[in-house]
């Protein structure tokens, strides 16, 4: 799936009255089956990029092309239909608690189902064997049969992604995946997620903290800053030059980006440590 954005301005809908636009004149060209990843400091925009890719948030101004079609022209129904071929993953995926993870992964098939067999997809799951496949890729082949709300933050991040696997989507659009997660488990996910993306030939585009994972696994690194592109390059033109101006007064975000990180899985006195960034 390709992406054409020209000159994108997105203000949120609940922004106070003459606040900046969260997208301040965006222009990008993304081809079928790119794998980018989205870098820079808090608040630069990269989660509203996502949202705004994934048809979820309108623009104020510029365009937005989704295989060649402008998303928001082609009606409800039109709508619908495109939104059914992407996959959202947010920071912290919403998953019943009370539901078998079995059924949650299952659910990212439900997009390309009729009602029927989306109804009793929820009372029998169907394809179970898949669903343990997708989740052996990120160590949760053990969670097939738990209930959701047992899982620690860590676990409910990759079965979050496990989602990803199984769904129909053409463009995965992945937000801060690794934020709960120690420094192995990321690296465990993002090597997965890049090699079902190239065999699928699916569009992937992650937002992520850890700066150091960015230009490791990706070809194509974005620098986002105040809701504008500061640079667009191969990652291996990202020089420690490019990273200071990028995370300017934000250094600590990019030191701490090659620090391990807080292991969501962990416990502390009896209690999951979920660090959120």
């Amino acid at each position: 799936m390709s992406l054409t954005v020209e000159q994108l301005v997105v203000r949120h809908p609940a922004a106070a009255a003459g606040a900046s636009p969260a997208l301040q004149g965006l222009d990008l060209q993304i081809a079928s089956g790119e794998q980018i990843a989205v870098i820079g400091p808090s608040g630069a925009g990269k989660t509203t990029l996502l949202h705004a890719l994934a048809c979820a948030l309108a623009p104020s101004s510029g365009s937005l092309l989704v295989d060649q079609q402008p998303p928001w022209s082609l009606g409800a129904a039109g709508l619908r239909r495109l939104r059914a071929r992407l996959f959202l993953a947010p920071q912290t995926p919403p998953l019943p608690p009370r539901q078998r993870v079995v059924t949650t992964v299952l659910a990212a098939r439900l997009p390309a189902m009729g009602l029927w067999a989306s109804l009793a997809s929820l009372i029998r799951p169907r394809g179970a064997e898949q669903a343990h496949a997708a989740l052996q890729r990120f160590e949760l082949g053990d969670k097939l049969w738990e209930r959701v709300d047992r899982l620690s933050g860590g676990e409910r991040q990759r079965v979050g992604l496990a989602r990803a696997l199984l769904s129909p989507a053409a463009l995965w659009l992945i937000d801060e995946p690794l934020s709960a997660l120690d420094p192995a488990r990321a690296a465990l996910a993002l090597r997965s997620l890049t090699q079902v993306a190239t065999e699928r030939g699916v569009t992937m585009i992650a937002s992520l903290h850890q700066v150091d994972l960015a230009l490791a696994h990706f070809p194509r690194v974005l620098g986002m800053r105040e809701g504008r592109l500061v640079f667009d390059l191969p990652a291996a033109q990202v020089t420690p030059q490019l990273l200071a101006q990028l995370y300017a007064s934000f250094e600590h975000e990019l030191q701490g980006s090659a620090a391990a990180p807080l292991p969501g899985d962990a416990t502390q006195a009896g209690r999951v440590v979920a660090p959120h960034c």
